[in-house]
């Protein structure tokens, strides 16, 4: 049994397909039409029980069950619309399939899928473009109907102004004004009046590249110089949209794609990755978040939170949170070079070094900055701006804390004068370059920091944003020393690790750590190692010929692994283990994935997963490793090194109590230090010198309780506990 009826789209396609007579029951309105008998009138759900009763009363009903089925509804208040033929206006779309395919193929897509996959499958699978709407506001269809059913389409207002035999060059052409505008059939002679529908919205972004310029009659030679545009971007479920739209008319109209790029943007969603919808009051207004985190993060996020055609989850907290990690640094960062180049009087532009002449840490970082400026470029040039934004994340990571932390001693005043100009130098010329490489993603961060560091220079362009693209040149490139940086680092990771894992504080310096490195990376350490031994904190830093030098290896028969495999030989395997070198079998397992031993003569082999295998650091050392390198810190800590590391605790102490007094960077200070013993106070006092340099003090009252009007802090260092106090210290008049 085939039932149709003119409300399904299949049904609808078998019926034109047999040309089968189409029998209107329902009217616009979704009810039964005057001719449906007793059910005329009846909307059309409530039609249907009534239709089935009767069915089943005159004994014509076969059967009757509940069926469910997709379904479209309305977007706006989800009601369940109703398929409905009609005649209407449409472009033959059909019929110029294979021309839509070729205009679509020399177009790069983002992603590349959508070319042949999504989009694809939309023209391959092409109907025609219905073209008409019954509405009012709209721009009204240009179609005249005269009495005896003959249609003109009309092309331009001068034609319309010839048909009508009135000038209609001023003439508003919307409705109701268009409407007004009668002329007799070019065929018949019949009076024609236009049709009541208006186009289809899309028909109108569809046609913005010609409507923009009123092409073809009028600005033809600035339109040949804008067609087709470089780049477009939306939301990917434009590819039956606007990317339609635009593909459709221009083939038509020139016979190729309007547009050469498309980066396809995901859909916003809310914190919980729910479509917002103000029906689940999930929405967030644009300006609730501007105001809260500024434009720049929402842009930053945005751009960089994923790739552009992933779902994106937004809320306030997901963007402050991307806003801590890259805007903040970098205007830290900035902070940082405006406090101490104000302090220095630092004039940029009256500086000169050569890069040669630099210290290797700057030129590491101006190193980085080259690969910067040149994977930002690419990534921006390949329509990749989340590549390029995440590059330059990484990179202000590095100039904030790899090359500000570790430069932070030459920026403060010291006897070489030439090597802190070199560093402010070095910092400005990265602020200045990431200024212009992040000024697409955050405009005003960028230009606010731009301003600022060329405002010396009256050469320099108003604004970031009339400044020249940076150029990664070459002439900064070390790849060399990038590696070599690359591997300090790890190393400083897994020194950090192994010291977390003693529970050994920063601050406490121990006597040595040991280097495993790939020997083919050994020698790029050489003239770095002073960067991890400050980073680490230890005194002296040696190279070991491996890891086997650092550990040592017990190995034991993973029995809930071996029992099913071996049953009641699984005691001879563990016998046959304990006899073999434990270091041997590992190396076997690492570099072969499997171990080899004697079982009775038999040769037997023994993968990771039979065995448990465990690690030990050499004892008095705390390991930390990854693959070929591990750090391996010496614990032993001697009277000299505790005292020390207390006097750097009192330090940190009476920086921060610095900051809570309201201090600013350069005031010098006076500092009382009170102690619990004798013991300690002479411990302190061993590392006056340390401690002086580091807060700016002038003097140090050793075992004294600072005066009444003093700011005050307790120190903890285990067991005990050190007063400190402090007060701005007079200059000299």
């Amino acid at each position: 049994i085939v039932h149709l009826a003119p409300y399904g789209e299949e049904d609808m396609v078998v019926a034109r397909r047999d040309e089968l007579p189409i029998a209107q029951m329902i009217d616009a309105s979704g009810r039964v039409v005057p001719s449906g008998g007793d059910f005329a009138g009846l909307y059309v759900k409530d039609a249907d029980p009534q239709i089935i009763a009767d069915l089943d009363a005159r004994s014509l009903l076969f059967r009757a069950e509940d069926y469910e089925h997709a379904y479209p509804h309305c977007w706006r208040c989800r009601t369940p619309l109703l398929y409905y033929p009609r005649k209407d206006f449409y472009i033959h779309t059909s019929q110029i399939r294979k021309d839509l395919q070729d205009s679509n193929e020399p177009v790069a897509w983002q992603p590349p899928t959508i070319k042949q996959g999504r989009f694809g499958d939309w023209l391959a699978n092409n109907v025609d473009w219905s073209l008409s709407r019954d509405r009012y506001w709209g721009t009204p269809l240009p179609v005249w109907r005269c009495e005896l059913e003959h249609l003109t389409c009309v092309g331009s207002f001068a034609e319309l102004s010839k048909l009508s035999g009135r000038d209609l060059a001023n003439l508003d052409p919307h409705r109701p004004s268009v409407d007004e505008v009668l002329f007799d059939c070019p065929q018949c002679g019949r009076n024609a009046t236009r049709v009541t529908s208006v186009i289809d919205a899309w028909f109108d972004s569809g046609a913005m590249p010609f409507a923009q310029w009123h092409y073809p009659f009028e600005n033809k030679d600035v339109f040949e110089q804008r067609f087709p545009a470089q780049f477009i971007s939306e939301a990917i479920d434009q590819t039956r949209g606007w990317f339609y739209s635009l593909l459709a008319i221009a083939t038509l109209v020139r016979g190729r794609s309007s547009y050469e790029s498309v980066v396809c943007l995901g859909h916003i969603v809310d914190a919980d990755g729910r479509k917002m919808s103000k029906s689940l009051g999930n929405a967030i207004d644009p300006w609730t978040i501007i105001e809260a985190v500024g434009a720049d993060a929402l842009r930053w996020y945005l751009i960089t939170g994923g790739t552009p055609w992933a779902a994106r989850r937004v809320s306030v907290q997901i963007i402050q949170e991307s806003l801590r990690k890259y805007q903040l640094t970098l205007w830290n960062t900035y902070s940082f070079w405006v406090t101490y180049a104000a302090l220095e009087r630092f004039d940029p532009t009256a500086e000169h070094v050569p890069l040669d002449q630099r210290d290797r840490l700057d030129r590491w970082i101006l190193a980085e900055l080259d690969d910067t400026v040149r994977e930002v470029t690419t990534g921006l040039d390949g329509f990749d701006a989340t590549r390029a934004g995440r590059r330059l994340d990484r990179f202000v990571d590095d100039l904030s804390n790899w090359y500000v932390r570790r430069s932070r001693r030459r920026f403060w005043k010291s006897s070489q004068e030439a090597d802190t100009r070199t560093a402010f130098l070095t910092l400005w010329e990265c602020l200045v370059t990431v200024a212009k490489l992040t000024a697409p993603f955050t405009p005003f961060i960028a230009d606010e920091i731009y301003t600022n560091l060329t405002g010396p220079d009256p050469g320099a362009p108003k604004s970031v944003h009339l400044a020249d693209w940076p150029e990664a040149d070459g002439i900064r490139a070390n790849d060399e020393l990038r590696t070599s940086m690359t591997t300090v680092r790890r190393l400083v990771a897994l020194g950090r690790a192994a010291r977390t894992d003693a529970e050994v504080r920063v601050r406490q310096p121990l006597s040595r750590a040991l280097l495993v490195v790939p020997s083919a990376e050994a020698s790029s350490l050489s003239g770095l190692e002073d960067l991890v031994k400050d980073e680490l904190n230890v005194k002296e830093v040696e190279i070991a010929g491996g890891l086997e030098e650092l550990v040592s290896y017990s190995i034991k028969p993973n029995f809930r692994v071996l029992g099913p495999r071996f049953g009641a030989r699984v005691k001879e395997v563990a016998a046959a283990l304990s006899k073999e070198d434990a270091r041997a079998v590992v190396g076997a397992l690492e570099q072969e994935g499997s171990a080899v031993i004697e079982l009775d003569g038999e040769r037997v082999a023994l993968v990771p997963d039979d065995l448990d295998v465990r690690i030990e650091g050499r004892a008095g050392f705390s390991l930390a490793r990854e693959g070929a390198y591990g750090v391996a810190l010496d614990l032993d800590l001697t009277p000299e090194l505790l005292a020390e590391g207390a006097a750097r605790e009192v330090v940190r102490a009476v920086q921060e109590l610095r900051k809570s007094s309201g201090l600013v960077v350069e005031d010098r200070i006076e500092l009382w230090v009170l102690a619990p013993d004798e013991g300690a106070t002479s411990a302190l006092e061993t590392h006056r010198d340390l401690v002086a340099a580091e807060v700016l003090a002038t003097s140090i009252h050793w075992n004294e309780k600072g005066p009444a009007d003093a700011f005050e802090a307790e120190v903890n260092l285990d067991t005990k506990v050190v007063r400190v106090a402090l007060l701005r210290a007079v200059r000299p008049s």
